[in-house]
């Protein structure tokens, strides 16, 4: 679907991701050591988690999305 709409718009993917979530139908942010423990809950409810990501302290606030697709850096 998120392959459709780019084409058609001439959207480029750097901006597919600051605007869509591309898939994504929740995240959650915890202690790593306890992600494990929440996939494992999620699965006894038949609901599809896993890990996607990490969260790292840096001196200037950004985001930057390692995806197929590219490697799209955000910064304020």
């Amino acid at each position: 679907m998120f392959e459709l709409i780019r084409q058609e718009s001439g959207t480029g993917w750097k901006e597919m991701y600051q605007v869509f979530n591309m898939g994504h139908r929740l995240e959650v942010y915890l202690p790593r050591e306890y992600a494990q423990a929440v996939i494992d809950i999620a699965a006894h409810f038949n609901i599809e988690a896993r890990l996607v990501g990490y969260v790292e302290q840096a001196e200037t606030p950004a985001v930057r999305l390692e995806t197929p697709n590219g490697i799209f850096e955000y910064t304020e």
